[in-house]
């Protein structure tokens, strides 16, 4: 068989490119070398863009769910702590920078730059485990699939394929996507040059049980040692040390060295009984040059490495895999020139430039020297204004990511805000086929006719005339929520244009709605 994309790693990165692929129409394949959902700690939160993102393929009720049993373990650390558990529909914090945490109730979701977000849609307690989970039910539901247990060995561009050696036998696709980590066996094999930065601190994270964790404080902290985080729920830990980098990945976290360094960085005695899961990190950062080279492409960690700091890494690919599936779709089928895919790169590079820029300032901001601290001191003043801690809580919503659309058009090249329809859904309820959308005020039979060509990759809806006067009269969401082109008056001029630019060829003797 002949497949349109075969996807390596089926992390929430490969599996989110998978869904969107399988909506578009494509043949795809997963290929994982683990056979379950890796039990490591790492990212516990999801940002806006993100949670943008699965609203709009129908996911918001599983990650409600899971929110909530996050949030009741979090009330949990909160009264071992003796700590008050917040009331409030704003998230109990908007983020931090360097360990400085900001509290949500200071950010100004007023902003306009938040898009008609909720407020307590700009963060969501979601482990990584968690959203595995849910992307790899929602894939078997669009019957995508994957094959677990088994590793990538080599593959061989042909000039119209990809020829795929697993440990298991060989598999043809016309487009390989390598979604398999920062170490991504498909970026060394097809030499993406990664440049970037060695790292200067190793961390440990770890969900632990303990019988002794007198003296150890909630939240980040800073010590002559490093820094070391607590909660904030029962038994996560995290520490950050200066100058001990060697990190053998191939070698297990035990008690024993996670005791000692948390002993060291905190200087209290603490006893850890047993680990449920951990993990090391560094702050190497690197991205590659292009995330595409033929008939290869990367995403996700596979793309970029950097760390953890902020919880940018999970959301940052999951962006590339909306970006990048429905582009794929329509190259692998013919139905849009391999041009399409340019825009991958040149979108999505600069998302990933900016998180790697931010991780380094953040590891050089917590540098355990005094001059460093002094430095800390001025940058926890400004996030505790409200001007700072709206513009940090906007930097880590992934929403001022946008992209240079053609033209000058009103709101386009940023994310389509969340709307209310004329029967009453919301924007992103009519979002789950993975196709485009012409939203305007009124929708005539001018403007299904322009459409029409392109049914079955988008269709048109209605929005209040009485509300959201702050929009456009018309305008072309893409597959992956961002607006791409848009009329103030009503005018359809360029619309055909960008319909053909971004959607591909028109489909003959089609209707909408077919």
């Amino acid at each position: 068989m002949l497949y349109d994309v075969v996807v390596i790693g089926a992390g929430p990165v490969g599996l989110m490119l998978a869904g969107e692929l399988r909506l578009a129409g494509a043949d795809v394949l997963v290929v994982e070398r683990r056979r379950d959902v890796d039990p490591a700690t790492k990212t516990t939160s999801i940002n806006a863009a993100t949670i943008r993102a699965l609203k709009q393929r129908g996911l918001a009720r599983g990650l409600a769910d899971h929110e909530r049993r996050n949030m009741a373990l979090a009330h949990m650390f909160f009264a071992e702590q003796g700590m008050p558990i917040p009331d409030t529909d704003r998230p109990l914090i908007a983020g931090h920078f360097a360990g400085i945490g900001v509290p949500g109730s200071l950010v100004d979701f007023g902003d306009p730059d938040f898009c008609n977000t909720a407020p307590g849609a700009n963060y969501m307690m979601i482990t990584q485990q968690q959203l595995e989970e849910l992307l790899a039910a929602w894939t078997a539901e669009l019957d995508v699939p994957i094959r677990r247990g088994t590793e990538l060995v080599d593959f061989e561009q042909q000039g119209d394929s990809v020829d795929v050696r697993l440990d298991t036998g060989s598999v043809r696709t016309r487009w390989l996507v390598g979604c398999d980590g920062g170490r991504s066996t498909v970026r060394k094999l097809a030499r993406f040059d990664f440049l970037g930065m060695d790292p200067e601190i190793l961390g440990r994270q770890a969900l632990v049980s303990m019988s002794r964790a007198n003296g150890l404080r909630p939240g980040w902290n800073y010590t002559d040692s490093g820094v070391y985080g607590y909660g904030p729920v029962p038994g996560r830990l995290v520490t950050v040390e200066f100058g001990h980098v060697r990190n053998d990945r191939n070698k297990p976290l035990t008690t024993a060295e996670l005791e000692a360094s948390i002993r060291r960085v905190s200087g209290t005695a603490v006893v850890i009984d047993g680990i449920e899961s951990a993990t090391r990190f560094t702050d190497r950062t690197r991205q590659a040059t292009t995330y595409r080279k033929g008939r290869v492409l990367l995403a996700g960690d596979a793309a970029h490495v950097h760390s953890p700091f902020g919880g940018q890494g999970l959301n940052l690919g999951i962006g590339d895999a909306v970006n990048l599936g429905w582009k794929l779709a329509l190259v692998a089928d013919g139905s849009a020139p391999v041009e399409l895919l340019d825009t991958y790169t040149t979108e999505r590079h600069p998302a990933g430039a900016w998180v790697l820029h931010w991780s380094r300032a953040q590891v050089a901001l917590m540098r355990p020297d005094p001059r460093t601290a002094e430095l800390r001191r001025v940058m926890a003043e400004f996030l505790s204004g409200r001007e700072g801690a709206t513009l940090l809580a906007k930097k880590l919503s992934g929403l001022l990511h946008t992209y240079d659309m053609p033209g000058d058009a009103q709101s386009a090249g940023g994310p389509a805000p969340e709307i209310t329809l004329n029967d009453g859904t919301q924007l992103s309820d009519h979002c789950h086929d993975g196709g485009g959308l012409l939203v305007g005020r009124r929708i005539g039979p001018e403007i299904l006719g322009i459409c029409e060509p392109w049914a079955g990759r988008a269709h048109a809806v209605e929005t209040l005339t009485t509300d959201n006067g702050s929009l456009p009269e018309l305008f072309l969401m893409r597959p992956d929520g961002y607006v791409a082109w848009s009329s103030v008056d009503g005018s359809t001029e360029g619309l055909e244009e960008n319909l053909r630019r971004w959607l591909g060829r028109p489909v003959e003797r089609s209707r909408i709605g077919a």
